[in-house]
């Protein structure tokens, strides 16, 4: 019988719902306080995730819930990017 691999869990800051990692985009601040997308999930900095949905981010907005979690103010660009990314 061949063991099964466990599939990484994250919070989504939008839903506030533990969902499989590779469901999830990862908004990650680099070591120089930029604020990036992270498309690989492997980038070095602090980063929080957030489901693939236009609602998840809109609550994460409202209640600055990206800005917390990531310990710095998100800018307008990329928010716009993440919404642009989500409306495809």
């Amino acid at each position: 019988m061949p063991k099964l691999k466990k599939q990484p869990q994250r919070m989504c800051v939008g839903c506030q719902e533990m969902k499989p990692k590779k469901q999830l985009i990862r908004v990650v601040r680099t070591p120089d306080d930029n604020v990036e997308i992270d498309l690989t999930g492997k980038r070095s900095g602090r980063g929080a995730y957030i489901c693939p949905e236009l609602e998840c981010l809109t609550k994460a907005q409202k209640g600055k819930r990206l800005d917390k979690a990531l310990q710095r103010t998100v800018s307008q660009e990329v928010m716009n990017s993440l919404r642009q990314g989500l409306m495809k």
